[in-house]
């Protein structure tokens, strides 16, 4: 069985990789999981080898991390890590939409199949799906525009953003995510790249928003704690 299934990752050295993210995007794994290779070696049938080939990778990719004492961990954002990241983000998407030639009438209709999925996910509270689309619509704007570099880039750094907004933002709402990817999607099919890129601008604005007022929240709760238990 084992050798069938390192069969398999031979065939896609990606697999353990891919399905790690998907989760992350998901989230059915949270920032600061532990995920040990004895377990990982058990659930794919792969060596532990492998496994540690996977999540070196994945360390490169910034998703996840290791203690010498503890094993592998997914990653959990510093408050100024999650701004840089977003930041990095800002700079290639907008740029992205920036500098689009064109847009076919296949473009348009594959970044509005994905929204479809999206609100089917919202409307059946599926959260794990809804997550992973919601995240998952800028990789699909890039790969639809044609770059791959992008599309590959954006999944790091989406991934990343997915596990930062687990650990600091207030709920971002589903609905209004979803609202602005069609806004975005509409100023492309109308060859309005320049509002494409500014509507990019908002929606990432947004997300940053809800980080920072997440991070003030816990200031003050955790103030409102520790002064709540004082003596007069």
């Amino acid at each position: 069985m084992r050798e069938n299934a390192e069969k398999d990752e031979n065939k896609n050295p990606h697999l353990i990789e891919d399905r790690i993210v998907h989760a992350a995007l998901s989230g059915r794994i949270a920032p600061g999981e532990r995920l040990g290779e004895k377990e990982l070696s058990e659930i794919f049938g792969v060596s532990r080898t492998l496994v540690r080939e996977a999540m070196m990778r994945l360390q490169a990719r910034g998703i996840v991390e290791v203690s010498a004492r503890r094993g592998w961990f997914v990653i959990e954002p510093t408050v100024d890590e999650a701004r840089h990241t977003i930041d990095a983000r800002r700079a290639l998407e907008v740029g992205m939409l920036v500098t689009i030639d064109r847009t076919s009438p296949a473009m348009i209709r594959a970044l509005r199949a994905h929204v479809r999925a999206e609100q089917k996910a919202i409307a059946s509270g599926d959260r794990a799906e809804r997550s992973y689309l919601l995240g998952h619509f800028h990789v699909c704007l890039a790969e639809t525009l044609g770059n791959p570099v992008l599309a590959s880039l954006l999944q790091d750094l989406t991934t990343r953003t997915v596990l930062i907004a687990a650990l600091y933002q207030s709920s971002h709402d589903a609905h209004e995510s979803c609202a602005e990817h069609v806004e975005i999607i509409d100023a492309l099919e109308q060859g309005n790249t320049t509002e494409a890129a500014r509507l990019m601008d908002v929606h990432l604005r947004h997300v940053e928003k809800a980080l920072n007022y997440r991070h003030v929240s816990n200031r003050l709760d955790h103030l409102k704690a520790a002064l709540q238990g004082t003596p007069d």
